[in-house]
């Protein structure tokens, strides 16, 4: 009977081949995308495996360019530097007619600094600053790279100390001091003038630029002669490690502290302003002498510079104590020839 089980009748015989003819194709369908699975797998492991392939290839040029830039860029500020320092003073001349007078760089931070810290001066006045301002400017620029190939005799000359043996005094009792220094004249020539003048090794402390070009060409110009660069973050522990020996820390005191560290401020050229306390932070933390570095403008491409000493005991001093000694200091000179100080950097960006 074609209903009872077990019991293979045409009729059941006829309902499993349909089952067979229905089952197969399927089967065949599945073995097919199992295969087109596998297909998709492959390519997409391909895939993967070029994009990361192409990605270190990538890198790898992208590191290889900028390393030729560098060497374009580093060979081609040699031979600037090479050329007679007259030859740059008209090349200064023409950065200050078009980058100056037709582009105008900088003009109105420069005349709004100018403005608020001389309340009292006219705006012929205030002008004929920011023309001088500029010139100077721009010889401070093409001096900097005459730098790069500058010889000792050729700074010797360009750079005069008045009163080396402020430094002899501290080096003859063994004792490291805080040198206090400002973006006033030309501090790269004057940090170079240090390094060959005096028998301590100098040590720069600087703010990393954001450039990376520019902070390792600016580093490498600075140490030429001797002279060891930290960076601003590794002051302390480059001064434990070389707590033994007699060196010149030097700062440039009168920068804009970082946001986070903005919490101390005084009046510093009739502003409110947020100060920068590391050399005072490093000459108490040390018990350091600090003293006061001053540079004085001859004429185009010659300086004197002149050491005085801020504090002997930094110690027994109160907070701000030093800095405001500093930038007591610092208006003085500002005062007397403002046109030697950089005007161009925000310097009271930061809002009390």
């Amino acid at each position: 009977m074609s209903g009872e089980r077990g019991i293979r009748t045409p009729g059941t015989l006829l309902y499993a081949g349909f089952q067979d003819q229905c089952i197969r194709p399927l089967c065949h369908l599945s073995k097919r995308e199992n295969k087109n699975r596998n297909i998709f797998r492959s390519s997409e492991k391909f895939i993967i495996f070029f994009h990361t392939i192409f990605k270190l290839v990538f890198c790898y040029l992208a590191i290889q360019f900028l390393r030729l830039k560098n060497i374009i860029l580093n060979t081609l500020f040699y031979l600037i530097s090479l050329l007679p320092i007259w030859c740059l003073y008209l090349f200064s001349n023409f950065l200050y007619l078009i980058v100056y007078k037709i582009i105008g760089y900088r003009k109105n931070i420069v005349f709004t600094n100018l403005q608020n810290s001389f309340p009292n001066k006219t705006y012929e006045e205030l002008n004929n600053i920011q023309n001088r301002f500029y010139r100077h400017f721009f010889d401070v620029i093409v001096e900097s790279i005459k730098a790069v190939s500058a010889s000792e005799f050729f700074l010797r000359k360009k750079v005069v100390f008045k009163n080396i043996e402020m430094f002899e005094k501290h080096f003859n009792n063994n004792q490291s001091i805080v040198l206090a220094v400002s973006h006033y004249g030309n501090w790269e020539w004057g940090i170079l003038g240090i390094s060959l003048n005096v028998k301590q090794k100098m040590t720069g402390v600087y703010k990393k630029l954001n450039n990376s070009f520019f902070n390792n060409f600016m580093n490498k110009n600075r140490g030429k002669f001797g002279a060891d660069l930290v960076e601003m973050n590794d002051t302390y522990r480059y001064l434990v490690n070389k707590k033994e020996e007699c060196k010149i820390i030097g700062l440039l005191a009168d920068q804009s502290p970082v946001k986070d560290e903005t919490n101390y401020w005084t009046t510093f050229l009739n502003q409110e302003t947020a100060v920068y306390l590391g050399p005072e932070k490093i000459a108490k933390k040390f018990n350091y002498p600090v003293v006061f570095c001053s540079m004085k403008k001859i004429k185009r491409g010659y300086y004197e510079v002149f050491i005085e000493e801020l504090c002997t005991n930094p110690e027994k001093t109160t907070k701000g104590e030093i800095t405001s000694l500093y930038l007591r200091k610092m208006e003085e000179k500002i005062n007397e020839q403002p046109e030697y100080w950089l005007w161009s950097h925000r310097r009271w960006k930061h809002k009390k």
